[in-house]
């Protein structure tokens, strides 16, 4: 017979637990993120204890040495092990060390698309404790010049695929940048080759002091973002960030018996950081693709036993847009890792291709703060909580569309929105969540930040991005601020854009700006111009400062409640006229 108090105790426990149900229905979930923050800081800890650095370099050497002959990289069929990688890499600083006469501290601009030269490079420029530049390479003329001269660079490597490029930007190149290329040979004037240098290039490391640093804070890369207004900017990237990126695979629960899919590009932070060095700290194996493949996807998931995928919004529309075929579900693909992701394409993803949990996230390339979705709430990027905001502080603030800032009140102070109502995503700058800026632009470094916000002395940084939280604290993107738009994954840059239409002869002035397309991520980019003779122009494709420009006429004379909507020419302000396209664009859905 059981004691008379079992009953009474077992009535309790189910008692705590439905009421924990009901109050607090993510309360693991959150334990959970504070578990992992701990985590993650005792295991740097450990890191410095054993004398190894805390870096995520100093991890890939350390695993070079532990499990050299685990696969580190698959591309295009060919393996390469840890040992590969590190053994390339170091013949990468020896060459850079002895005939690049490269030093600790240089900035060193890397134009590569994806390949495993790519990642040889910028492990072995990191091993010699250069900063290095990830220039992207779908960028053109004035916008890729701006990129590199931006960074001050002492050496511009260029991908065999990028010659092109490399040829439309030489004559307007600082003279005082050595330009390689990831070529035996070359007949272009003043262009050192690499390849050829590697194959007689020692295999020992470097010495480790030319890379050795315990300080997290130190700069290791530049990666460019358009942020909210003008040209790209170079966000700097510090150990601590690339630390703090990496750990986003393990915090949604990848271990090192995975193995990642990425066909995002790596100039960006989430392949790179994410994605690269998230295997890096997991130990695990990556799958690289030159390109994203709608029709090769799940059979490449198949080829090659993929458990995790990386993604963007578009990335999943386009999988879901494939025809369907038999067996779409034989795969072991288990986690989905990114952001930007539609409610509507979340739950056909699904449907479609079986029982993958949606990792979605939020966080920005020169970012303080970051959240996680780990409840796999559809359409959600994260979720606050008591414990996230302890770490890392944030608000969502009113903001004002006509003045297109921040609202401040009578007393000068920012004011927090309800929960459901749209605000401006600030977090808190201080010593545990710094921000670093951007590279050799203070003002814009200084734009991005909000002083006495709510009180006098305190610092915020704007992120650009407009949010909705709800009542169980979970947060849902809204939109971008400031003179850009998203498509494709991509903040565009309105005035970047508006540049570069200005260098077509027969344009008198133009404006850019995001529009909504039906069933598209995003926004898409529209530019009414005007040809100085009050008409309008309408082309298909044109080439404007070498960069390929389509444009798509969304609309002529259909019928809008008995108004006609089509293109105008400009009258007044841009803004009034932008306000007026805006409007009709968010009517004319009948594209």
């Amino acid at each position: 017979m059981l004691p008379s108090w079992v009953p009474g105790v077992a009535v309790g426990l189910v008692s705590l637990h439905l009421l924990q149900k009901l109050l607090f229905p993510y309360l693991w979930h959150d334990l959970r993120d504070l578990l992992q923050a701990m985590g993650c800081g005792l295991s740097a800890a450990v890191r410095r204890v054993r004398r190894q650095l805390p870096t995520v370099l100093g991890r890939f050497v350390t695993l070079a040495q532990e499990q050299p002959h685990k696969p580190f990289l698959i591309y295009d069929g060919r393996v390469y092990t840890y040992q590969d990688v590190d053994t390339r890499s170091n013949q990468v600083a020896q060459v850079f060390l002895h005939k690049g006469g490269l030093k600790k501290g240089d900035t060193v601009a890397l134009l590569m698309t994806n390949e495993p030269d790519f990642i040889h490079v910028w492990f072995g420029l990191a091993k010699l404790g250069c900063v290095v530049a990830f220039l992207n390479s779908t960028i053109r003329s004035k916008s890729l010049l701006h990129c590199i001269s931006s960074c001050e660079p002492k050496l511009l490597v260029i991908g065999a695929d990028m010659l092109g490029t490399l040829k439309e930007i030489l004559p307007s190149l600082q003279k005082d940048i050595d330009v390689w290329v990831v070529t035996k040979d070359s007949t272009l004037p003043s262009v050192h080759t690499l390849l050829d240098k590697l194959e007689g290039a020692s295999e020992d490391p470097v010495p480790v002091h030319l890379h050795c640093d315990n300080d997290l804070k130190s700069s290791v890369l530049y990666i460019f973002t358009s942020g909210t207004t003008g040209l790209p900017k170079a966000a700097v990237i510090t150990n601590l960030q690339v630390l703090n990126a990496a750990g986003g695979l393990w915090a949604f629960g990848a271990t090192k018996n995975d193995i990642l899919y990425i066909t995002l590009p790596l100039y960006h932070s989430s392949a790179a950081l994410v994605g690269i060095c998230g295997c890096i700290e997991l130990g695990a194996t990556c799958v690289l693709r030159k390109k994203f493949s709608a029709s090769n996807f799940w059979n490449d998931c198949k080829k090659y036993n993929v458990t995790l995928i990386q993604y963007i919004g578009e990335l999943c529309r386009y999988l879901c847009n494939q025809p369907v075929k038999e067996g779409e579900k034989d795969h072991k693909v288990r986690l989905a890792i990114g952001n930007g992701i539609r409610s509507d394409v979340w739950r056909e993803f699904l449907d479609r291709f079986g029982n993958i949990k949606i990792c979605e996230f939020y966080g920005t390339t020169e970012g303080n703060i970051s959240f996680l979705n780990h409840a796999g709430k559809i359409g959600a990027v994260g979720r606050t909580n008591f414990f996230h905001k302890l770490f890392s502080p944030s608000d969502l603030i009113k903001y004002n569309f006509q003045k297109d800032e921040p609202f401040r009140n009578k007393h000068g102070w920012c004011e927090k929105v309800k929960k459901g109502e749209a605000g401006l995503l600030i977090s808190k700058v201080n010593t545990k969540n710094p921000f670093f800026g951007y590279a050799g632009n203070e003002r814009e470094t200084e734009k991005k930040l909000l002083h006495d916000v709510f009180k006098k002395g305190d610092l915020y940084l704007n992120s650009g991005d407009l949010m909705v939280q709800d009542q169980e604290n979970f947060l849902y993107f809204w939109d971008r601020i400031g003179d850009t738009f998203r498509w494709k994954g991509e903040n565009v840059s309105t005035a970047e854009v508006s540049d570069v239409v200005g260098m077509l002869d027969f344009v008198q002035d133009a404006n850019v700006y995001g529009v909504l397309v039906p069933d598209h991520e995003g926004k898409a980019g529209m530019t009414p111009g005007n040809d100085g003779n009050d008409r309008n122009f309408e082309t298909t494709k044109i080439s404007a400062g070498g960069m390929g420009l389509h444009f798509m006429k969304l609309w002529e004379k259909k019928h809008n409640g008995g108004r006609l909507g089509y293109f105008q020419p400009m009258e007044g302000k841009w803004s009034t006229f932008k306000m007026r396209m805006e409007e009709n664009a968010l009517t004319h859905t009948d594209m």
